[in-house]
């Protein structure tokens, strides 16, 4: 065990080149491995060109790719930039869009070199899982990141554009509004955020046939979003959450999600009680920790691909606390990367297992589920004050 250590602790390892090549490295492999097999990339250039065309963004083209477009008509616009030349080229630059935005949010983050260090680290697996489908999920990430890092820093006009921005796309981003009481400047977080979905919800128009046409889409959007929350409940690739996890084991398909979803917020918003601890940025921290994993856990939308999201949580779970981490929460961590990072991988489980157990039962989402619940725990019950401030006291 001390080799290791000293193995991992050359700076070869601390060193944010290192980082940086490898997290622009990722896309690049996953760019060369999925330059043929693309469908989602293929389902966002061709959101750009219907929209050019004044088509309806949510019909099935079985023509181009093989399923629908689920993001709001912000998103053709916003996607305009990859779309425009030929495919692989889009594709590529792309991908690597997406590595970098994540990245820089990460390094610009509050958190400590040794923590940025290690979100970096242990979640280049699962960032290559995301980069494989070219998934919008990692810019949902880093806007929520950004969305309580600025709200910190007191930048909450930014806040609110990062919010809004995830937010017309794929909605998740939403979420950011768990940090308002964070916030020193409420007011002008709230006026941000008008602002700025004002600016979101026009943006497309002068560029997609006006009015009307960007209106109509959105409640395309809505009726698109509907349809797709009734497929996801027994999908393979869906509903890889607590709530699917649960469905898929049961295999019931008559009660509702809200028997989970209700004592799920309960238990979720519980910590806010605690208002004597929002003092203590680690506190805070816990709780950014805790919507990172509870998006994807309380959604029917979850799939492979997005879990960027919870795992960089259960690093911030885990480096947040001001005590020292146990035993117990190692094993956590070591469970996390093999049971959920490399669920779907050939590397640790065979073809048998993760077709026949796995993947038809959500188990990805059993690591989380855990790490989630500990979590909750332990905002409820200890103090997340400084061991500086403690001592010093």
């Amino acid at each position: 065990m001390n080799k290791l250590k000293a193995f991992f602790s050359k700076p070869f390892f601390s060193d944010y080149r290192t980082l940086f090549g490898l997290w622009m490295l990722l896309p690049i492999v996953a760019w060369l491995v999925k330059l043929h097999h693309c469908n989602n990339y293929f389902i966002y250039r061709g959101s750009f060109w219907n929209a050019v065309r004044g088509w309806n963004l949510y019909m099935l083209n079985p023509a181009e790719y093989e399923d629908c477009h689920h993001y709001g008509p912000f998103f053709s616009l916003l996607f305009a930039p990859f779309s425009i030349g030929p495919y692989w080229l889009g594709l590529l630059l792309w991908s690597l869009a997406l590595s970098l935005f994540l990245y820089w949010t990460i390094r610009k983050s509050s958190f400590t070199k040794p923590q940025q260090l290690f979100i970096l680290w242990f979640c280049a697996n699962e960032m290559l899982n995301a980069l494989f489908m070219q998934q919008f999920n990692i810019v949902t990430c880093a806007t929520i990141l950004l969305a309580f890092c600025l709200i910190e820093k007191e930048k909450d006009f930014w806040a609110a554009f990062f919010i809004m921005l995830g937010t017309f796309v794929k909605l998740y981003s939403i979420v950011g509004l768990a940090f308002f009481l964070f916030s020193k400047h409420k007011g002008k977080l709230v006026a941000s955020m008008l602002f700025w979905a004002v600016i979101m919800f026009v943006a497309p128009m002068p560029f997609f046939h006006g009015w009307d046409y960007i209106v109509s889409q959105y409640g395309e959007w809505y009726n698109s979003l509907v349809t797709k929350n009734g497929d996801n409940q027994f999908a393979i690739a869906q509903n890889i959450s607590l709530l699917g996890m649960v469905r898929k084991i049961s295999g019931c398909a008559t009660y509702s999600d809200l028997w989970l979803i209700v004592p799920g917020m309960l238990l979720f918003a519980a910590p806010y009680l605690r208002f004597s601890q929002y003092k203590h940025e680690a506190f805070r921290q816990t709780i950014l920790a805790s919507v990172l994993m509870f998006i994807i856990l309380f959604s029917t939308g979850s799939e492979n691909s997005g879990y960027i999201t919870p795992m960089i949580g259960v690093v911030i779970w885990y480096v947040a606390a001001p005590w020292k981490r146990g035993k117990w929460d190692i094993a956590l961590m070591v469970f996390v990367m093999i049971c959920c990072s490399f669920a779907h991988s050939d590397l640790l489980f065979p073809r048998v297992v993760r077709d026949t157990i796995i993947r038809p039962y959500a188990l990805k989402a059993l690591p989380i589920t855990v790490v989630w619940l500990k979590l909750c725990w332990e905002m409820m019950t200890r103090e997340y004050a400084s061991q500086l401030t403690i001592n010093n006291s």
